[in-house]
């Protein structure tokens, strides 16, 4: 290329015509889309996410956007994940190839797959296993990144749980199906800018209230993570909603709009498709256990602790005292000193994998030796029971939304000051 421009500039030169010089045909392999800081994001790498999200939609692939739309979104999307892969790489966040080979085993595994299966059903779609190998470590790192820089810095007080509870009263697991459309004002947007995005918003709230299609017009104009997605936030319990959105949706039918509403993004425009109102009261199955703990170590290996046990269980099962037995060999000091007693265990209140062992006993069984991240166990089952723990619930759900309401905010905040404060150069068009 350089060579051709060289003779080029000769032929100007000298005045030789331009239409005497020799045709060349350049075929252009690949082109930069957007410089985000240091690192470029090609047209290939963008067209390729654009053909794994027509994948994914499969059949509804033609409510999405045209594609001009569509490129401009998922560019500035790999924008984002470009910038935090870059904050995380000067973090020194780092997923090794065990984490990961382990993560994808497990993705596998959900599907009912081997791992040989999963790299087949990936050929038949058209994805690359190194491919898609390296996107989930992309994905591990970002949410690694985001545990530790938004995540870690958020706290919910019991003083909030009883406010919010108080708020909420006897709604708090009422539920709502929202939309959303965003038009976003830039971080420290001159006044003209923020006056610019009220108006689109407000052209955009008449075109809904003229019959136009909510998800259609997010789809084409929202700026929000869920544009291609219709705006849909899904099904959210009251307290996952934003404070900006609660007293209006609090007021609204299914089918009503509420909006503009400024936040620190911009400005959305709200739609209720619909709402309900769970059960009043939990009832959970607990299960009284009692375990024997063996950890291993540099002379205590996998095998050695599964033998240990099965030692154990044996004089167990030929009539010596678990309680005993427990007091004198098991490794969990809380427990052991009560003959091994874990009290009524709810649901989730144990690791997977020993409550996928403890859910498959009857009571008065006592399982094979089986391994979980603190070591290997045996677990037998004393009794069950069905057990009303709605106030406890109630207090967990409200510590968990609020968590999760002042994470999504402060995840957004953070996203958007990472964009504003880096390097970026989009190329489309170009």
């Amino acid at each position: 290329m350089r060579y051709f421009l060289f003779i080029l500039g000769i032929m100007l030169q000298i005045n030789i015509p331009l239409q005497a010089a020799p045709r060349v045909n350049i075929t252009e392999l690949d082109h930069i889309v957007a410089i985000v800081n240091d690192d470029v994001i090609t047209a290939s790498e963008l067209d390729k996410r654009i053909k794994l999200l027509k994948k994914q939609m499969g059949d509804k692939a033609s409510t999405l956007p045209s594609d001009e739309i569509l490129r401009r979104q998922l560019l500035e999307r790999l924008v984002i994940e470009q910038l935090q892969l870059q904050l995380a790489k000067r973090s020194g966040i780092r997923i090794d190839d065990e984490h990961l080979n382990s993560v994808i085993s497990n993705i596998a595994h959900d599907n009912k797959l081997s791992l040989d299966q999963f790299r087949e059903v990936l050929a038949k779609d058209g994805v690359s296993f190194a491919e898609f190998r390296e996107q989930i470590r992309d994905e591990l790192i970002i949410t690694q990144l985001r545990r530790a820089k938004v995540d870690s810095t958020i706290t919910v007080s019991e003083q909030e749980v009883d406010n919010q509870l108080s708020r909420s009263g006897d709604k708090q697991d009422q539920e709502f199906h929202l939309l959303d459309i965003l038009v976003a004002v830039p971080e420290g947007a001159a006044a003209e800018a923020i006056d610019k995005a009220q108006a689109k918003a407000n052209a955009l709230l008449q075109k809904l209230r003229h019959g136009e299609d909510f998800a259609q017009l997010a789809m084409t104009s929202s700026d929000s993570a869920q544009a291609l997605q219709g705006g849909d936030l899904g099904w959210l319990k009251q307290g996952q909603i934003p404070n900006l959105f609660a007293d209006a949706v609090a007021t609204l039918q299914p089918g009503q709009l509420a909006g503009p509403l400024r936040s620190a993004s911009g400005f959305h425009i709200i739609k209720l498709l619909d709402k309900r109102l769970p059960q009043s009261h939990h009832v959970v199955e607990q299960t009284l256990a009692r375990h024997i703990l063996v950890k291993t170590d540099q002379v205590t290996t996998d095998s050695v602790a599964r033998e240990r046990l099965e030692r154990v269980r044996t004089r167990i099962l030929a009539g010596e005292d678990f309680a005993q037995l427990a007091r004198a060999t098991s490794a969990d000091t809380a427990s052991g000193t009560d003959g091994g007693n874990l009290s009524w265990v709810s649901p989730g209140a144990m690791v997977p994998e020993f409550e996928e062992v403890m859910n498959k006993l009857k009571p008065g069984e006592i399982s094979e030796p089986f391994q979980t991240r603190f070591g290997w166990h045996i677990v037998q089952v004393m009794s069950r029971r069905n057990f009303d723990d709605t106030k406890e619930y109630l207090r967990n759900q409200a510590r968990q939304l609020l968590l999760q309401r002042k994470t999504a905010e402060e995840t957004e905040i953070w996203l958007r000051r990472l964009r504003a404060e880096a390097y970026v150069e989009i190329r489309l068009g170009q």
